[in-house]
Protein backbone atom coordinates (compact mmCIF):
# COMPACT_ATOMS: atom_id res chain seq x y z
CA UNK A 1 0.00 0.00 0.00
CA UNK A 2 0.97 3.69 -0.49
CA UNK A 3 2.28 5.22 2.93
CA UNK A 4 2.87 8.55 3.26
CA UNK A 5 6.04 10.42 5.26
CA UNK A 6 6.50 13.90 6.32
CA UNK A 7 10.60 14.31 6.05
CA UNK A 8 12.35 17.38 7.87
CA UNK A 9 12.70 19.72 5.56
CA UNK A 10 15.48 19.48 3.34
CA UNK A 11 18.53 21.50 1.65
CA UNK A 12 19.93 21.50 -1.22
CA UNK A 13 22.36 19.16 -0.79
CA UNK A 14 20.33 16.45 0.28
CA UNK A 15 18.70 15.38 -3.01
CA UNK A 16 19.34 16.20 -6.10
CA UNK A 17 16.88 18.71 -7.16
CA UNK A 18 17.51 19.02 -10.76
CA UNK A 19 16.26 15.52 -10.69
CA UNK A 20 13.25 16.01 -9.04
CA UNK A 21 12.69 18.54 -11.75
CA UNK A 22 13.73 16.41 -14.45
CA UNK A 23 10.96 13.68 -12.95
CA UNK A 24 8.22 16.55 -12.84
CA UNK A 25 9.04 17.27 -16.35
CA UNK A 26 8.27 13.78 -17.46
CA UNK A 27 5.17 13.42 -15.36
CA UNK A 28 4.01 16.53 -16.96
CA UNK A 29 4.43 15.36 -20.24
CA UNK A 30 2.82 12.36 -19.42
CA UNK A 31 -0.74 13.86 -18.13
CA UNK A 32 -0.75 15.69 -20.92
CA UNK A 33 -0.62 13.20 -23.65
CA UNK A 34 -2.85 10.98 -21.86
CA UNK A 35 -5.46 13.39 -21.21
CA UNK A 36 -6.49 15.04 -24.37
CA UNK A 37 -9.88 16.83 -24.71
CA UNK A 38 -10.32 14.85 -27.67
CA UNK A 39 -8.15 12.16 -29.07
CA UNK A 40 -9.92 12.95 -32.73
CA UNK A 41 -7.82 16.22 -32.63
CA UNK A 42 -4.55 16.31 -31.52
CA UNK A 43 -1.33 18.09 -32.52
CA UNK A 44 0.86 14.98 -34.38
CA UNK A 45 3.79 15.58 -31.75
CA UNK A 46 1.47 14.50 -28.90
CA UNK A 47 0.77 11.22 -30.66
CA UNK A 48 3.07 8.21 -30.87
CA UNK A 49 4.73 7.37 -34.13
CA UNK A 50 2.68 4.69 -35.52
CA UNK A 51 5.19 2.37 -35.79
CA UNK A 52 9.08 2.89 -36.72
CA UNK A 53 10.48 6.46 -35.89
CA UNK A 54 9.47 8.80 -32.95
CA UNK A 55 7.74 11.70 -31.82
CA UNK A 56 7.88 14.02 -28.85
CA UNK A 57 5.04 11.76 -27.11
CA UNK A 58 7.77 8.68 -27.36
CA UNK A 59 10.17 10.32 -25.42
CA UNK A 60 8.48 10.11 -22.49
CA UNK A 61 7.81 6.73 -21.13
CA UNK A 62 11.92 5.51 -21.84
CA UNK A 63 12.70 8.86 -19.93
CA UNK A 64 10.95 7.59 -16.66
CA UNK A 65 12.33 4.71 -17.11
CA UNK A 66 15.88 6.03 -17.06
CA UNK A 67 15.20 8.25 -14.25
CA UNK A 68 14.11 4.82 -12.11
CA UNK A 69 17.42 3.68 -13.03
CA UNK A 70 18.85 7.42 -11.93
CA UNK A 71 17.16 7.45 -8.92
CA UNK A 72 18.05 3.74 -8.02
CA UNK A 73 21.46 4.28 -8.22
CA UNK A 74 21.49 7.27 -5.95
CA UNK A 75 18.98 6.04 -3.26
CA UNK A 76 20.88 2.37 -3.08
CA UNK A 77 24.25 4.81 -2.56
CA UNK A 78 22.83 6.32 0.32
CA UNK A 79 21.03 3.85 2.13
CA UNK A 80 24.30 1.89 1.72
CA UNK A 81 26.00 4.20 3.53
CA UNK A 82 23.45 4.37 6.43
CA UNK A 83 24.25 0.64 6.75
CA UNK A 84 21.76 -1.09 4.88
CA UNK A 85 22.56 -4.32 3.55
CA UNK A 86 22.11 -5.53 -0.30
CA UNK A 87 20.13 -8.02 0.78
CA UNK A 88 17.49 -5.24 2.43
CA UNK A 89 17.50 -3.63 -0.81
CA UNK A 90 16.60 -6.52 -2.35
CA UNK A 91 13.55 -7.08 -0.60
CA UNK A 92 12.68 -3.32 -0.49
CA UNK A 93 13.14 -3.35 -4.39
CA UNK A 94 11.13 -6.95 -4.72
CA UNK A 95 8.18 -5.18 -2.60
CA UNK A 96 7.92 -1.93 -4.08
CA UNK A 97 8.10 -3.39 -7.61
CA UNK A 98 5.23 -5.62 -6.67
CA UNK A 99 3.32 -2.46 -5.53
CA UNK A 100 4.17 -0.90 -8.43
CA UNK A 101 2.91 -3.80 -10.41
CA UNK A 102 0.13 -4.19 -8.84
CA UNK A 103 -1.11 -0.64 -8.93
CA UNK A 104 -0.54 -0.34 -12.81
CA UNK A 105 -2.86 -3.79 -12.86
CA UNK A 106 -5.46 -2.34 -10.21
CA UNK A 107 -6.15 0.82 -13.12
CA UNK A 108 -6.56 -2.15 -15.71
CA UNK A 109 -9.55 -3.94 -13.79
CA UNK A 110 -11.21 -0.21 -13.01
CA UNK A 111 -11.12 0.07 -16.54
CA UNK A 112 -12.13 -3.42 -17.03
CA UNK A 113 -15.49 -2.45 -15.36
CA UNK A 114 -15.95 1.24 -15.99
CA UNK A 115 -15.94 0.89 -19.92
CA UNK A 116 -17.27 -2.46 -20.16
CA UNK A 117 -14.24 -3.95 -21.75
CA UNK A 118 -14.43 -7.47 -23.50
CA UNK A 119 -10.89 -8.49 -22.17
CA UNK A 120 -8.73 -7.41 -19.01
CA UNK A 121 -5.34 -6.16 -19.94
CA UNK A 122 -2.84 -7.33 -18.03
CA UNK A 123 0.46 -5.28 -18.83
CA UNK A 124 0.77 -1.54 -18.86
CA UNK A 125 3.30 1.34 -18.08
CA UNK A 126 3.64 0.85 -14.09
CA UNK A 127 3.35 -2.88 -14.40
CA UNK A 128 6.37 -2.53 -17.01
CA UNK A 129 7.86 -0.15 -14.61
CA UNK A 130 7.43 -2.45 -11.57
CA UNK A 131 9.07 -5.56 -13.29
CA UNK A 132 11.64 -3.07 -14.64
CA UNK A 133 12.36 -1.73 -11.37
CA UNK A 134 12.52 -5.11 -9.95
CA UNK A 135 14.95 -6.95 -12.29
CA UNK A 136 17.28 -3.51 -12.50
CA UNK A 137 17.63 -3.23 -9.09
CA UNK A 138 18.89 -6.85 -9.34
CA UNK A 139 20.90 -6.33 -11.15
CA UNK A 140 22.68 -3.85 -10.20
CA UNK A 141 22.96 -4.86 -6.47
CA UNK A 142 24.43 -7.87 -7.67
CA UNK A 143 27.34 -6.86 -10.42
CA UNK A 144 27.87 -2.93 -9.72
CA UNK A 145 29.16 -0.41 -11.84
CA UNK A 146 31.03 -2.66 -14.61
CA UNK A 147 28.58 -5.26 -14.61
CA UNK A 148 25.59 -3.03 -15.24
CA UNK A 149 27.24 -1.70 -17.91
CA UNK A 150 28.24 -5.02 -18.91
CA UNK A 151 24.36 -6.35 -19.11
CA UNK A 152 22.91 -3.81 -20.18
CA UNK A 153 24.91 -4.31 -23.39
CA UNK A 154 23.90 -8.11 -22.99
CA UNK A 155 20.13 -7.17 -22.97
CA UNK A 156 20.34 -4.89 -25.99
CA UNK A 157 22.31 -7.06 -28.47
CA UNK A 158 20.45 -10.16 -27.14
CA UNK A 159 17.09 -8.41 -28.03
CA UNK A 160 19.10 -7.11 -31.47
CA UNK A 161 19.35 -10.90 -31.74
CA UNK A 162 16.43 -12.70 -31.23
CA UNK A 163 14.11 -9.67 -33.47
CA UNK A 164 16.63 -10.44 -35.93
CA UNK A 165 17.19 -14.43 -36.17
CA UNK A 166 14.85 -15.82 -34.31
CA UNK A 167 11.94 -17.26 -36.88
CA UNK A 168 8.26 -16.86 -35.97
CA UNK A 169 6.02 -19.55 -36.91
CA UNK A 170 4.32 -18.05 -40.60
CA UNK A 171 6.40 -15.94 -40.90
CA UNK A 172 10.15 -16.39 -40.60
CA UNK A 173 12.83 -14.68 -38.70
CA UNK A 174 13.89 -10.90 -38.86
CA UNK A 175 10.14 -9.71 -39.30
CA UNK A 176 9.47 -5.85 -37.76
CA UNK A 177 6.27 -5.37 -38.98
CA UNK A 178 2.77 -5.57 -36.47
CA UNK A 179 2.01 -8.87 -36.74
CA UNK A 180 5.64 -10.93 -37.72
CA UNK A 181 7.57 -9.69 -35.16
CA UNK A 182 8.59 -11.99 -32.66
CA UNK A 183 7.94 -9.71 -29.53
CA UNK A 184 4.08 -9.59 -30.75
CA UNK A 185 4.47 -13.47 -31.10
CA UNK A 186 5.24 -14.00 -27.56
CA UNK A 187 2.41 -11.57 -26.57
CA UNK A 188 0.22 -13.87 -28.28
CA UNK A 189 1.90 -16.96 -26.90
CA UNK A 190 1.92 -15.85 -23.23
CA UNK A 191 -0.83 -13.49 -22.75
CA UNK A 192 -3.56 -14.50 -25.49
CA UNK A 193 -6.63 -11.74 -25.68
CA UNK A 194 -4.74 -10.07 -22.56
CA UNK A 195 -3.32 -7.19 -24.58
CA UNK A 196 -3.80 -3.88 -25.48
CA UNK A 197 -4.45 -4.08 -29.16
CA UNK A 198 -5.34 -7.48 -30.35
CA UNK A 199 -2.27 -10.13 -30.75
CA UNK A 200 0.15 -7.59 -29.43
CA UNK A 201 0.94 -5.28 -26.59
CA UNK A 202 3.52 -2.57 -26.31
CA UNK A 203 4.32 -3.44 -22.80
CA UNK A 204 4.12 -7.15 -23.63
CA UNK A 205 7.05 -9.46 -22.19
CA UNK A 206 9.96 -9.79 -24.51
CA UNK A 207 9.92 -5.70 -24.81
CA UNK A 208 10.88 -5.26 -21.40
CA UNK A 209 14.28 -7.12 -22.19
CA UNK A 210 15.49 -3.78 -23.72
CA UNK A 211 13.79 -1.43 -21.25
CA UNK A 212 15.30 -2.99 -18.13
CA UNK A 213 18.50 -1.90 -20.49
CA UNK A 214 17.24 1.60 -20.44
CA UNK A 215 16.68 1.98 -16.24
CA UNK A 216 20.74 0.42 -16.21
CA UNK A 217 21.90 2.96 -18.57
CA UNK A 218 19.73 5.44 -16.34
CA UNK A 219 21.85 3.66 -13.26
CA UNK A 220 24.79 4.54 -14.81
CA UNK A 221 24.19 8.20 -15.28
CA UNK A 222 22.82 7.90 -11.47
CA UNK A 223 26.45 6.69 -10.60
CA UNK A 224 27.62 9.53 -12.02
CA UNK A 225 25.64 12.07 -10.46
CA UNK A 226 26.68 10.77 -7.11
CA UNK A 227 30.27 13.21 -8.20
CA UNK A 228 30.80 16.53 -6.24
CA UNK A 229 31.62 18.83 -8.68
CA UNK A 230 28.80 19.79 -10.80
CA UNK A 231 30.91 20.70 -13.34
CA UNK A 232 31.55 17.11 -13.43
CA UNK A 233 28.52 15.62 -13.61
CA UNK A 234 27.61 18.08 -16.86
CA UNK A 235 30.06 16.35 -18.70
CA UNK A 236 29.81 13.26 -18.05
CA UNK A 237 25.74 13.47 -18.93
CA UNK A 238 26.56 15.46 -21.82
CA UNK A 239 29.07 13.29 -23.30
CA UNK A 240 27.16 9.88 -22.40
CA UNK A 241 24.45 11.23 -23.62
CA UNK A 242 26.12 12.23 -27.07
CA UNK A 243 27.22 8.69 -27.43
CA UNK A 244 24.06 6.92 -27.05
CA UNK A 245 22.76 9.02 -29.07
CA UNK A 246 25.10 8.27 -32.02
CA UNK A 247 24.75 5.01 -31.21
CA UNK A 248 20.84 4.96 -31.29
CA UNK A 249 21.03 6.53 -34.69
CA UNK A 250 23.71 3.96 -36.25
CA UNK A 251 22.01 1.28 -35.16
CA UNK A 252 18.75 2.91 -36.31
CA UNK A 253 19.88 2.14 -40.13
CA UNK A 254 19.44 -1.69 -39.49
CA UNK A 255 16.79 -2.20 -36.40
CA UNK A 256 15.13 1.03 -36.87
CA UNK A 257 14.18 2.83 -33.74
CA UNK A 258 10.26 1.94 -32.95
CA UNK A 259 8.81 2.75 -29.37
CA UNK A 260 6.37 -0.23 -29.77
CA UNK A 261 9.35 -3.11 -29.86
CA UNK A 262 11.25 -0.79 -27.88
CA UNK A 263 13.70 -1.69 -30.38
CA UNK A 264 17.51 -1.45 -29.09
CA UNK A 265 18.20 1.50 -31.22
CA UNK A 266 15.21 3.01 -29.46
CA UNK A 267 16.50 2.06 -25.62
CA UNK A 268 20.12 3.68 -26.76
CA UNK A 269 19.04 6.94 -28.26
CA UNK A 270 15.86 7.38 -25.39
CA UNK A 271 18.83 7.37 -23.09
CA UNK A 272 21.15 9.45 -25.10
CA UNK A 273 18.48 12.09 -25.15
CA UNK A 274 17.34 11.36 -21.59
CA UNK A 275 20.87 12.51 -20.33
CA UNK A 276 20.96 15.17 -22.36
CA UNK A 277 17.81 16.69 -20.76
CA UNK A 278 19.14 15.68 -17.00
CA UNK A 279 22.15 17.37 -18.16
CA UNK A 280 20.66 20.74 -18.92
CA UNK A 281 18.45 20.64 -16.23
CA UNK A 282 21.33 19.90 -13.94
CA UNK A 283 23.26 23.38 -15.55
CA UNK A 284 19.89 25.54 -14.81
CA UNK A 285 18.87 24.06 -11.83
CA UNK A 286 22.14 23.51 -9.69
CA UNK A 287 24.67 25.20 -11.92
CA UNK A 288 22.93 28.25 -12.49
CA UNK A 289 20.66 28.21 -9.93
CA UNK A 290 17.92 29.24 -11.79
CA UNK A 291 15.11 27.70 -9.72
CA UNK A 292 11.61 29.21 -9.50
CA UNK A 293 10.30 28.38 -12.61
CA UNK A 294 10.99 24.75 -12.10
CA UNK A 295 8.64 24.68 -8.34
CA UNK A 296 5.89 23.19 -10.08
CA UNK A 297 7.87 20.38 -11.89
CA UNK A 298 9.84 19.85 -8.25
CA UNK A 299 6.20 19.49 -6.79
CA UNK A 300 5.16 16.95 -9.74
CA UNK A 301 8.59 15.23 -9.22
CA UNK A 302 8.30 14.47 -5.61
CA UNK A 303 5.57 12.84 -5.78
CA UNK A 304 5.24 11.05 -8.99
CA UNK A 305 3.86 7.35 -8.40
CA UNK A 306 1.13 9.59 -6.79
CA UNK A 307 0.19 11.93 -9.29
CA UNK A 308 0.29 9.47 -12.08
CA UNK A 309 -1.87 7.19 -10.50
CA UNK A 310 -4.64 9.18 -9.09
CA UNK A 311 -4.48 11.30 -12.52
CA UNK A 312 -5.13 8.09 -14.09
CA UNK A 313 -7.74 7.28 -11.84
CA UNK A 314 -9.60 10.19 -12.15
CA UNK A 315 -9.38 10.47 -15.74
CA UNK A 316 -11.00 6.70 -15.84
CA UNK A 317 -14.01 7.67 -13.42
CA UNK A 318 -14.59 11.15 -15.37
CA UNK A 319 -15.22 8.83 -18.50
CA UNK A 320 -17.12 6.59 -16.71
CA UNK A 321 -19.63 9.01 -15.52
CA UNK A 322 -22.36 9.45 -18.03
CA UNK A 323 -24.50 13.16 -18.05
CA UNK A 324 -27.12 13.71 -20.47
CA UNK A 325 -25.73 15.95 -23.61
CA UNK A 326 -27.83 18.93 -24.94
CA UNK A 327 -28.90 16.23 -27.68
CA UNK A 328 -30.20 13.78 -25.30
CA UNK A 329 -27.92 11.36 -25.79
CA UNK A 330 -25.37 10.45 -22.43
CA UNK A 331 -21.88 12.01 -22.22
CA UNK A 332 -19.46 11.19 -20.12
CA UNK A 333 -18.48 13.62 -17.84
CA UNK A 334 -15.10 14.25 -19.32
CA UNK A 335 -16.72 15.43 -22.94
CA UNK A 336 -18.85 17.15 -20.82
CA UNK A 337 -15.56 19.06 -19.18
CA UNK A 338 -14.26 19.73 -22.58
CA UNK A 339 -17.20 20.50 -24.71
CA UNK A 340 -18.61 23.48 -22.40
CA UNK A 341 -15.18 25.38 -21.69
CA UNK A 342 -12.27 24.10 -24.19
CA UNK A 343 -14.28 23.38 -27.58
CA UNK A 344 -14.40 27.25 -28.41
CA UNK A 345 -11.53 27.82 -31.09
CA UNK A 346 -11.36 27.01 -34.85
CA UNK A 347 -8.06 24.42 -35.28
CA UNK A 348 -9.78 22.04 -32.36
CA UNK A 349 -6.36 20.57 -30.99
CA UNK A 350 -6.06 24.25 -29.46
CA UNK A 351 -9.09 23.47 -27.52
CA UNK A 352 -7.88 19.78 -27.03
CA UNK A 353 -4.41 20.62 -25.82
CA UNK A 354 -6.12 23.46 -23.40
CA UNK A 355 -8.11 20.56 -21.68
CA UNK A 356 -5.01 18.50 -21.24
CA UNK A 357 -2.84 21.87 -20.06
CA UNK A 358 -5.78 22.95 -17.50
CA UNK A 359 -5.82 19.06 -15.98
CA UNK A 360 -2.26 19.13 -15.90
CA UNK A 361 -2.60 22.16 -13.53
CA UNK A 362 -5.19 21.07 -11.68
CA UNK A 363 -2.35 18.46 -10.37
CA UNK A 364 0.50 20.25 -9.94
CA UNK A 365 -1.61 22.31 -7.76
CA UNK A 366 -2.40 19.26 -6.04
CA UNK A 367 1.03 17.96 -5.62
CA UNK A 368 2.31 22.01 -4.74
CA UNK A 369 -0.82 21.88 -1.70
CA UNK A 370 1.38 18.28 -0.57
CA UNK A 371 4.82 19.21 -1.13
CA UNK A 372 3.82 22.43 1.27
CA UNK A 373 2.38 20.18 3.77
CA UNK A 374 5.37 17.86 3.68
CA UNK A 375 3.64 14.95 2.52
CA UNK A 376 4.95 12.51 -0.08
CA UNK A 377 3.69 9.46 -0.64
CA UNK A 378 6.21 6.19 -1.23
CA UNK A 379 5.86 2.84 -2.21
Amino acid sequence: MLRTEAPRPENSASRLLALDVFRGLTIAGMIVVNTPGSWTHVYPPLLHAEWHGWTATDTIFPFFLFIVGVSMAVSFARRRAQGASRRELFLHSVRRGAIIFGLGLALNVLSFFVFHREHLRIPGVLQRIGVVYLFAAGIFLAFGRRGVLATAILLLVGYWALLKFVPVPGFGAGRLDLEGNLAAYVDRAVLGVHTWKPGWDPEGPLSTIPAIATALLGALAGEWLRSDAVRQKQMGLILGGWLAVGVGLLWNLSFPINKNLWTSSYAVFMSGLAALLLALCVVIVDGKGWRGWARPFEWLGRNPIAAFVLATLVTIVSLGVKLTGPDGKPRSLYATIYRTVFDRFVDLRLGSLLFALAYLAVWIAICGLLYRKRVFFKV
